[in-house]
């Protein structure tokens, strides 16, 4: 009997609980987050003492979903311009994939101080609630993506295909670090040409800043500042005409017009199974600059007909939540 299609055997819905190394993941990476205030200030995240809830991979039409809705309580503790001992906790209810990487709504923090309160002490409370969550929604981005790579070959057949819950695919691992280097694997290549009749259609999001327009101009065209949202390395020099790559070749183009700080035109291609071998759609960014915020509006124009809400979901999780995980906050 001859093997089923893999376009057919992936065809199928599949799921795989993995709640268990959900846990652990969580308890291992997050526990190597620190921050560094003032002077001698500090803190970090000592453990995680509980993670209720429930991790899973799923399958849905060749396409790979991360369903996971967590509660976690974290032990943090730090230490005053002094050298005094600081400890605290803090309960985030919901760590989910609405909220990772949908970002339909944020990340909630119930803090708490164990030490007794002091001036020194109530310093680095300020600290660890003004500074670890930027960090700790940097973890939570890269926990689809470890999902994906750690168990999506057990549930795909052949190589597994990006979807919106996963970091743009390369083939490889992405590294979780701009200071991490991998090479970018080829782009996977259709067996046939993508057909000339193929129906195209455009993608829009847009969320405000507090930033500057030039801030934000400069954190999504400068190569040495790219992989502070990205979490990957980048390559990209701000001339049109030349090319640039984005989580570590998960997405590639050129560079077709800049106006700084107000507008960026590139060609923008996903490194995946899923996209037309050889297109290129066209991503413009606006940015309009109020008096206290700016509006960043993202315009995909040229997305294959059926991928609309993948490749939305992964510009409003990769580029709007990347861009929000560094501390810029959003407004309403």
């Amino acid at each position: 009997m001859s093997s089923m299609p893999l376009s057919t055997a992936n065809w199928h819905w599949k799921n795989k609980n993995v709640t268990r190394w959900g846990k652990e993941w969580f308890e291992r990476e997050l526990a190597t987050i620190a921050v560094q205030g003032e002077g001698e200030q500090s803190v970090k995240v000592d453990s995680v003492s509980e993670v209720d809830g429930d991790v899973e991979l799923g399958q849905r039409k060749s396409k790979l979903i991360t369903i996971y809705d967590c509660k976690l309580t974290i032990q943090w503790s730090g230490k005053t311009t002094g050298g005094e001992d600081v400890k605290g906790r803090v309960v985030i209810p919901e760590v989910s994939h609405e909220n990772t990487l949908d970002g339909h709504s944020d990340v909630v923090y119930e803090w708490s101080l164990t030490t007794a309160s002091t001036p020194d002490v109530d310093a680095v409370f300020k600290l660890a609630k003004a500074r670890l969550p930027a960090a700790l929604e940097a973890k939570f981005a890269e926990f689809p993506v470890a999902l994906v790579q750690t168990h999506g070959k057990d549930i795909q057949v052949g190589t597994p295909s990006a979807s919106g819950t996963s970091t743009p695919a390369t083939g490889g691992a992405t590294p979780t670090n701009g200071a991490a280097k991998t090479e970018a694997a080829k782009p996977v290549q259709a067996t046939k040409p993508a057909a000339k009749t193929l129906n195209y259609s455009t993608v829009e999001t847009e969320a405000s800043f507090m930033a500057s327009a030039a801030d934000l101009f400069s954190l999504l065209t400068d190569e040495a500042r790219i992989p502070a949202w990205t979490r990957a390395p980048a390559q990209s020099k701000p001339q049109e005409g030349t090319e640039f790559s984005l989580f570590g070749g998960g997405v590639k183009g050129k560079f077709v017009s800049l106006k700084p700080p107000t507008e960026v035109v590139q060609t923008w291609a996903l490194q995946s199974p899923t996209w037309p071998a050889g297109h290129f759609a066209t991503l413009t960014m606006k940015f309009d600059q109020a008096s206290d915020s700016t509006k960043l509006t993202l315009t995909l124009d040229g997305v294959p007909k059926g991928m609309e809400d993948e490749i939305r979901t992964n510009l409003e999780g990769y580029y709007i939540h990347g861009l929000k995980s560094i501390g810029l906050g959003t407004v309403l």
